[in-house]
């Protein structure tokens, strides 16, 4: 006989075997043995739970000729038939392939004909919510009155999708996640029968890997013993399922605790570089601080941790965390799954979160953000305020007094103080002074060299110039682009790399080059001033400049740009 996977030979075949769904198998054996089935039942709830299942089991257990406490006795010639699938009787109907009209009323047309063998012709439509609002109508009136001897089971995991109409008139089951232990024991009576040695930590991992559905978990590991040679270790589990080895994450969070980001970001690249999953690996996190937190509470909650999870090398370095870096860690790793739930750039965001989380000073900023703001507001005294009234007062009388010949327009800052930052930060001087005699042939240069400057700096350093690129060069300097402005504060505002930086490209370009950054998202808007302020563009996009940029403006604009900056007045010619 050919190979059977786990998840159909041990299929339930009785209510009593269905795991994790007491309540539902309960209620169905109660109503077999009272003889107060409905006409029609909707099943619905995640993959792998049980649904389709529990409704052989019924269609079985309503036209077994020796029942017991409502269940099947599959004895019978009507129970083995059914496990044979030869009982013309019960028909399975796959409703993602025949969703249409024709096949429901191919159906409604054969509903009035009475059952060849058994009691009840049952009909079993598998992901019901797949059928055409057309085949739905076609249903509904066959639902709402059909044949004594007829049963509908309708099982979906997208019950949001049926019309209501429908549901009304069936008894709805809405099937849940099958709990971990209940996996977990399965699967260990499964091995047991089989005489098949397992790791316990090894179920664990697999267990946790079904996410509640009890045939992935028996997929997985029907898979981790196929490559075990039906032995099941720990090193299978993990190398199936992608999940990280305890080495690993003791590892990565021993650095995060020291605040150590150039060794988090060595053990990041070799934990992507074996294999593993990005969105497994922040998992994993997030339940190591789950347990780390419940381990530092000093209750009885320690007791509820993941003795799978927290091995004594993690448990060594729970005093280095406080309860508070742990939250921020687990917001800025949920905040992270999003992104890559959306992008492919996984590398590049496990960078910047792995370098947010081991940073010192991010962390402090983080955790007392609250503290800061309380001191801060109880040294701004009352006569600071009313210098502050006076200062205002007093450039509010200067713009009137401007004279005219221009409309100089006072505008709401709408920009968040972190913009603010940004636009102080930048150097714009440096950036018209490359612009002025930029070349094609120059940019060209310098993105040939940047591969070779990025394998001179460091892991830090690399992880932080992955996101930037140069956008524009002359013979005397590069503007390098930032992708996230977060990364172009933190860069601006390190001098040193900047000067090691400079002195790289320098290197590699065999001439002096200065290194200006900017953000990405400001880039096109300097590009545009720069060429607004009377500079020419040539036909392949290359900066020409035979003098540095003038801004032609009026006496009082400049003093009004003075006062409030250029990123609150805005300037209009008459």
């Amino acid at each position: 006989m050919a190979y059977q996977a786990l998840y159909r030979v041990w299929r339930p075949q009785t209510f009593s075997d269905v795991i994790g769904q007491d309540v539902i198998t309960q209620t169905l054996r109660n109503a077999v043995a009272s003889q107060m089935t409905s006409h029609a039942y909707l099943f619905s709830g995640p993959r792998g739970t049980g649904k389709t299942s529990c409704a052989k089991i019924l269609a079985k257990a309503v036209n077994c000729l020796n029942p017991h406490d409502g269940e099947p006795c599959n004895e019978c010639e009507i129970c083995k038939a059914a496990n044979e699938n030869r009982l013309n009787d019960v028909i399975e109907i796959d409703a993602a392939s025949n969703n249409g009209v024709e096949e429901i009323r191919d159906i409604r047309d054969k509903v009035k004909y009475a059952p060849t063998e058994a009691k009840f012709k049952v009909y079993i439509i598998d992901e019901v919510h797949m059928l055409s609002q057309g085949a739905f109508n076609a249903l509904l009136k066959t639902l709402e009155e059909p044949p004594a001897n007829v049963m509908f089971i309708l099982a979906t995991t997208e019950p949001q999708k049926i019309p209501a109409t429908i549901i009304s008139r069936t008894q709805s089951f809405n099937f849940r996640r099958i709990s971990r232990q209940d996996i977990l024991k399965r699967m260990e009576f499964i091995l047991n029968d089989k005489n098949i040695k397992y790791d316990e930590e090894a179920l664990n991992i697999i267990a946790a890997s079904a996410e509640g559905g009890m045939r992935d978990a028996l997929s997985i590991l029907d898979q981790a013993l196929s490559y075990g040679d039906d032995e099941l270790t720990l090193k299978n589990a993990q190398e199936v399922t992608g999940a990280l080895s305890n080495e690993q994450i003791v590892s990565y969070m021993t650095a995060i605790a020291e605040n150590n980001p150039a060794e988090a970001l060595t053990n990041l690249y070799q934990i992507l570089a074996s294999g593993r999953s990005a969105l497994r690996f922040t998992e994993m996190i997030i339940r190591v601080c789950r347990n780390l937190i419940l381990y530092n509470s000093d209750s009885d909650l320690s007791s509820k941790m993941d003795k799978s999870v927290m091995t004594d090398e993690l448990l060594a370095i729970s005093d280095k965390f406080d309860n508070s870096r742990l939250f921020y860690i687990v917001d800025q790793v949920s905040a992270t799954q999003k992104n890559l739930k959306n992008s492919n750039q996984t590398d590049i965001y496990m960078e910047i979160l792995t370098v947010k989380i081991s940073e010192p000073k991010i962390v402090q900023q983080s955790t007392a953000p609250a503290a800061t703001n309380e001191t801060s507001d109880n040294q701004v005294g009352s006569a600071e305020l009313d210098k502050l009234r006076d200062e205002v007062s007093h450039l509010q009388n200067e713009v009137k007094d401007l004279s005219t010949g221009t409309v100089v327009k006072k505008t709401e800052p709408k920009k968040t103080r972190r913009r603010a930052n940004t636009n102080a930060r930048l150097n714009k001087t440096a950036i018209y002074k490359v612009l002025g005699s930029a070349t094609k042939k120059d940019l060209m240069a310098a993105k040939e060299i940047w591969p070779d400057l990025m394998s001179m700096l460091s892991i830090t350093q690399r992880a932080m110039m992955k996101v930037a690129e140069p956008v524009a060069a002359s013979s005397e300097g590069v503007v390098v682009a930032f992708d996230y402005e977060m990364w172009f504060e933190q860069a601006q505002d390190d001098s040193e790399f900047l000067k090691e930086l400079e002195n790289n490209v320098s290197r590699l370009m065999k001439k002096d080059s200065q290194i200006v950054l900017v953000p990405k998202a400001d880039w096109p808007k300097i590009r545009k001033e720069y060429i607004d302020n009377n500079i020419d563009l040539n036909n392949q996009g290359n900066v020409e400049s035979k003098q540095e940029p003038k801004k032609k403006t009026d006496p009082t604009v400049d003093e009004a740009v003075k006062l409030f900056g250029d990123d609150i007045v805005d300037i209009k010619n008459d």
